[in-house]
């Protein structure tokens, strides 16, 4: 009988990257794992990991030990989902990792109808990168994740996770406030604020003005949309931003005729497979939902 910590340890380095990674994760010291997953080497009596430089990688065996403990995971996720649903009402703590804007704009209000319709039911909300949310959500560290996606790039989402499509928001172009254009030329001229080059935001937005015919001159790079906002309303910046956002500071920019205004990202809420039931994620699910239907009426 295999050791199931120890497969998730295992686990942890895969995702983590290294074996340093995993153990600062989890807070455990790097000989601990070490050791732990040299007991895993011997009762499986394969080897596991192998040397890599100055760190270690996952053999094909450990590679396939991991993805047959996917499967097993998400048989215990859905025990304890159904272990909790015998009480017959969400409770406990649960752990969401958010995106900004929707933490602005929606969480605070979603949270007052989770409050109030579960009182036993404590939602935690944290602020990570979604590269590293999806991490940690993989870990066992946060239950769910709030996140987006835009047209023509992948959501972050992987193997072991299950994906929810909470609702859409409109995302539009806005040049510098008073100004205007009619041709690429003038918009390649424009200074333009934009969130950091690696993110599927940053790469959806260059590739709208692309396919508009020019480059856009990115001077400004900020994970900050509201930064982005203001930019553009003191006519320092053009920038793609969302409905959400405009409505949350009752801003009153109008999009520019020239720049796409049929775009819309995708909310996603993204939890491990297993917990599709979880009464906790559902009480969650739905407060979103309905913040979000009440955000389109504005």
């Amino acid at each position: 009988m295999l050791d199931l910590n120890r497969i998730r340890l295992l686990r942890e380095v895969s995702l983590h990257g290294s074996m340093s990674a995993a153990a600062r994760s989890l807070s455990y010291s790097h000989s601990a794992i070490s050791q732990q997953l040299s007991l895993l080497e011997r009762e499986t009596g394969v080897k596991l990991l192998e040397r890599a430089g100055r760190n270690v990688q996952l053999t094909a065996a450990g590679r396939e030990l991991v993805r047959n403990t996917e499967t097993v995971l998400a048989a215990m996720e859905k025990a304890e989902s159904d272990l909790a649903a015998s009480h017959g009402r969400a409770q406990g703590a649960f752990t969401v990792a958010a995106f900004a804007s929707i933490s602005r704009a929606v969480l605070p209000a979603a949270l007052v109808r989770i409050a109030q319709a579960h009182p036993d039911l404590e939602v935690r909300i944290q602020r990570y990168e979604p590269e590293d949310a999806i991490v940690r959500l993989a870990s066992r560290q946060v239950d769910a994740i709030i996140t987006d996606s835009f047209p023509g790039t992948s959501s972050g989402s992987a193997n072991g996770l299950h994906t929810t499509i909470l609702g859409q928001d409109p995302i539009r172009g806005y040049l510098p406030a008073g100004l205007e254009i009619s041709d690429a030329q003038a918009a390649a001229n424009i200074p333009w604020v934009m969130e950091p080059a690696e993110t599927a935001a940053a790469q959806w937005a260059l590739r709208m003005c692309r396919e508009r015919g020019f480059e856009p001159r990115v001077l400004h790079v900020s994970s900050d949309v509201l930064f982005h906002l203001r930019m553009v309303e003191r006519g320092l910046a053009a920038a793609f931003l969302p409905d959400m956002l405009i409505v949350e500071t009752g801003s009153r920019l109008q999009p520019s005729h020239w720049l796409p205004a049929d775009q819309r990202r995708t909310l996603l809420l993204i939890a491990r497979k297993g917990s599709e039931d979880n009464l906790a994620l559902t009480a969650v699910r739905l407060a979103l939902e309905d913040e979000l239907r009440h955000v389109d009426k504005l």
